[in-house]
């Protein structure tokens, strides 16, 4: 039980902090940087196509983008359109310029990519703009939920392993008379040391198993209505470890502790 126990919040908290850290790179791959062209209005003269081929081609060639999207004005009005129909639908004309959206490889360079363009009419650029403060924010959420995931799940593997070599422990001691009087008619370390061994591998594997059953009732009874209508909703690309994998690491862990214990721990009842 006690193995059980680790095993499953371990498992969990492996399940969750994947899905969290997949969720932050999401967020990550949200940011870009949108080049608003000169239009007549802003600046003394519209930028040229060829300003704006020359702008796209700045930013292809950077080896930190990933994607660059060119928005026409029409596209502009359409999109607005769609999500603000009552404020856009009224406007006489239309007052949205020519853009470029540009994709960064990795979130963490959304700044960089900002930095290859400069607003500058001579290059038909009136305003670069990547949402400077949010950007930020979302940076430093994304590093804190990766670096919280890392200690939480070393704190949690160094809780469970105190916890199961306790058990174990307490189990060994019960039976210290047995183990001295083993030694005394010359049995050896190994020979002593097996049986306790094959006890901590075979309750590490059932509570192991146990684990990963419970872990499966979880993923078939509560995880679908989180993920479609509950607050883990997000999008596609938004996904924890595999389940087959967070698996393996259980029995894997479940197995280790239990064999590395129980081993450990007897050393000291064989000084006879």
């Amino acid at each position: 039980m006690t193995v059980l126990i680790g095993m499953f919040l371990l498992g969990l908290f492996i399940a969750f902090g994947t899905w969290v850290v997949s969720w932050s790179n999401h967020v990550k791959r949200e940011l870009v940087v949108h080049v608003y062209y000169c239009t007549s209005d802003t600046c003394a003269k519209e930028a040229s196509t060829s300003q704006m081929n020359e702008t796209a081609r700045l930013a292809t060639a950077s080896s930190l983008v990933k994607n660059v999207v060119f928005v026409s004005k029409a596209d502009a009005l359409r999109i607005m359109k769609q999500k603000h129909p009552e404020e856009v639908g009224a406007l006489p004309t239309n007052p949205f310029p020519n853009a470029l959206t540009v994709i960064p490889k990795r979130g963490e360079d959304v700044e960089k990519v900002a930095a290859l363009f400069k607003a500058s009419p001579a290059l038909g650029i009136d305003k670069v703009d990547y949402g400077k403060q949010t950007t930020h924010r979302v940076l430093k959420l994304a590093h804190v939920i990766e670096i919280f995931f890392i200690i939480a799940v070393a704190l949690l593997l160094a809780a469970s392993t105190l916890l199961i070599a306790n058990t174990i422990r307490l189990s060994i001691f019960s039976r210290r008379r047995e183990i001295e009087v083993m030694k005394l008619v010359g049995a050896t370390n190994w020979f002593v040391r097996g049986p306790f061994m094959l006890e901590g591998l075979l309750c590490g594997i059932a509570g192991a198993v146990g684990a990963v059953l419970l872990l499966v009732i979880g993923k078939e009874i509560a995880l679908p209505s989180l993920l479609h209508s509950g607050p883990l909703k997000a999008g596609n690309d938004v996904n924890a470890i595999a389940f087959s994998v967070n698996a393996l690491i259980l029995l894997g862990t479940g197995l280790l502790l239990g064999a590395a214990g129980s081993g450990f721990t007897i050393r000291r009842f064989l000084k006879v």
